[in-house]
């Protein structure tokens, strides 16, 4: 899984008829500060996540492995929206 940052939605009005009905985010990688540090991918939202918030998305074939996304041609989905992260015994970010 990587940490990453939901930056923005796509909106498609023509696409493969499985993807109907799923919400499609522009996730950017982040650290666990929620600093850009990567690449940005388009992922299927599984969660209800929000622009803004820092989220842990999977992809390759480990992205079809939820019920949102099971038998779907997807390559990145979001699994879950971040609280906080804590490494050792500092808060590094914390949800506002």
């Amino acid at each position: 899984m990587v940490l990453g940052k939901v930056i923005g939605t796509l909106v498609a009005s023509r696409k493969e008829p499985t993807l109907e009905g799923v919400k499609l985010l522009v996730v950017r990688a982040c650290d666990v500060d929620g600093n850009p540090s990567g690449a940005t991918v388009i992922a299927v939202d599984a969660v209800g996540a929000g622009l803004g918030e820092v989220v842990l998305y999977c992809s390759g074939s480990s992205a079809r492995q939820t019920q949102v996304t099971q038998n779907r041609p997807v390559d990145a989905t979001i699994m879950a929206i971040v609280d906080a992260v804590t490494v050792g015994d500092e808060s590094r970010y914390t949800k506002s």
